[in-house]
């Protein structure tokens, strides 16, 4: 049986008149998916928290399509504050929302808290996002078709969840546990999105995407490490760019034929690079009592609630 075509961005379709926000948009994964999709006429949102860099971000841009329709606008997803300052702002200036790509991220840091005192990288990764998602979702229910995509990881599958000890507040910090943890957390939390946004019956679908193993600067702090520089000439066989690292995202934020729930990422050498295509994420991120446990404590933490019906059991 023949292969079904490789996906590329260049079947991404006419975009004119939507909107979208890219998380983390100034380098990476984030950019690629930016660039993309105003390449294709959506009015995109370049979300950072470097004004400076995401400026330099914006200008690279608007030099290579002098006709794209781009903006930024700065969000620190590490402050709650800044979340709802964002939201606000966003609501403000724009009267619907098409794409909200959770792409921003920290990977493997030394340990630190973020400005509301969460670990910093369930903090960003997970409650930072779920948080903006909510304060966003007056605007995406209100735009038919919209969608939610969250970025995860192939390292969802090395993570432990204990809801006795969620933020690392009881020890048992090391850099990649928490990495890990937020990975998953990211696929749960899309997963029982997916099903809120069923029960309330709105055309909004949340999709989940990883960019395998893609060069980035996500984790360029771990290039110091002896063991690091030691294993970069053999790991390289396996780094893809980031244009195609970003195909995932881009697939599950565009292709008509993208369905709620679905997860995209590369389809060879064990799903870290090539082509993007439907893949699977482990039975821990579908375990839909630790989704809504998860979300519980997501909106206790956060603050933020979401207008929709619960998914399985009461709340």
């Amino acid at each position: 049986m023949a292969r079904k075509p490789k996906w590329t961005s260049e079947q991404i379709p006419d975009l004119a008149g939507k909107v979208a926000v890219v998380t983390g948009a100034n380098s990476g994964i984030g950019l690629e998916t930016a660039r993309e999709l105003a390449r294709r006429g959506a009015h995109t949102i370049l979300a950072c928290r470097s004004t400076e860099r995401g400026q330099q971000a914006v200008g690279e841009l608007r030099a290579e399509m002098p006709d794209s329709s781009v903006e930024l606008m700065k969000l620190d997803l590490g402050s709650l504050s800044s979340i709802q300052g964002f939201a606000l702002d966003f609501a403000n200036g724009h009267a619907r929302l098409d794409m909200l790509i959770n792409n921003a991220g920290v990977m493997a840091v030394p340990h630190s808290l973020t400005e509301d005192g969460f670990e910093s990288q369930m903090g960003i990764n997970h409650l930072g996002h779920f948080a903006l998602t909510g304060r966003l979702l007056e605007l995406l229910l209100a735009t038919p078709g919209a969608r939610v995509v969250t970025v995860s990881s192939v390292g969802h599958r090395g993570a432990t969840l204990d809801f006795e000890n969620l933020l690392f507040e009881n020890g048992g910090y090391t850099p990649f546990r928490p990495y890990w943890r937020s990975k998953l957390a990211n696929l749960l939390f899309t997963y029982e999105l997916e099903r809120r946004l069923r029960s309330a019956g709105a055309q909004v679908s949340a999709l989940a995407a990883h960019p395998g193993f893609s060069s980035t600067n996500i984790g360029g702090h771990l290039g110091t490490h002896w063991y690091s520089r030691i294993q970069e000439p053999l790991m390289s066989v396996f780094i893809q760019s980031a244009a195609m690292g970003a195909l995932p995202t881009l697939r599950a934020a565009v292709d008509p034929q993208a369905e709620g729930g679905q997860y995209y990422g590369p389809r060879g050498l064990g799903g870290l690079k090539g082509h993007p295509v439907v893949v699977s994420s482990n039975a821990a991120s579908h375990n839909s009592e630790n989704s809504r446990q998860l979300w519980r404590i997501s909106q206790e933490l956060t603050g933020v609630r979401y207008a929709l019906p619960p998914s399985g059991v009461s709340e």
